[in-house]
């Protein structure tokens, strides 16, 4: 597999984006370092899917189409235009699909790996979608997911349909898969927030603070520190195992 020239960029840029991003990849990695050869990994609600850019995997990205006034105003789910640009600018991406993950129609156990970043909060049937994960899921095979910390950050996103406290995500999870752990992640605060301004070339100076906020961020929220902190903590990171 040759990378193209965006994910070498987001390879390079790595160090200095958000926390979340780095937790992420570093427990794809991890996984994926397990298996003899490059799994399949299914990314639900991946949009354009930066999580998986450039592992050594094949992915399919699965996500719904963008209709609505808030899908749009919160750049959610997918249309034409970035279908296109996630196939021109990724190598590792087989198929992208426009469905919902509550009835995929996906084959059984299909996958050895789904990944699901900040996605199940819009979910209005989590369990369902919990339920179809686990079904073209391999034995063994494992999801990994990212969700608002329901145990200190207050819901107010239009399309957000629960925060999730640890022990309810921990309940849920436990109902479709045999082994689950869930982790405390990422330190919020002034540094956090201003690690999340968005990039532009117009404003190197916006950049910069971003890049700064990005790593004191990271140190404030490496996994020893903060795994089991929930005040103060925006994200839980569960790793479920089939």
């Amino acid at each position: 597999m040759t990378m193209k020239i965006y994910e070498m960029g987001r390879l390079l840029a790595e160090p200095v984006l958000p926390p979340l991003y780095k937790h992420v990849r570093a427990r794809l990695r991890k996984i994926i370092n397990g298996n003899s050869e490059a799994p399949r990994i299914l990314d639900v609600g991946g949009r354009k899917s930066p999580y998986t850019i450039g592992l050594p995997a094949r992915i399919t990205v699965i996500d719904l189409p963008r209709n609505s006034d808030v899908q749009k105003e919160l750049h959610l789910g997918l249309n034409e235009q970035i279908i296109n640009q996630v196939k021109q600018r990724r190598s590792n991406v087989e198929e992208v699909i426009l469905g919902d993950m509550t009835d995929s129609g996906l084959p059984d156990a299909s996958f050895e790996m789904v990944v699901s970043v900040e996605v199940i909060e819009h979910v209005e049937a989590d369990e369902r979608f919990v339920s179809e994960i686990s079904r073209v899921l391999k034995p063994g095979g494992i999801f990994l997911l990212t969700t608002p910390n329901g145990d200190w950050v207050e819901n107010k996103n239009p399309d957000h349909k629960r925060h999730y406290h640890k022990e309810q995500l921990q309940q849920l999870l436990e109902k479709h898969f045999s082994d689950v752990q869930i982790d405390y992640a990422i330190a919020g605060g002034r540094y956090r927030k201003m690690g999340l301004k968005s990039w532009s070339l117009k404003k190197p100076a916006t950049i910069a603070l971003s890049i700064f906020g990005n790593v004191v961020n990271s140190i404030q929220s490496s996994e020893n520190k903060v795994r089991e902190k929930a005040a103060g903590t925006h994200h839980l990171i569960a790793v479920a195992k089939k």
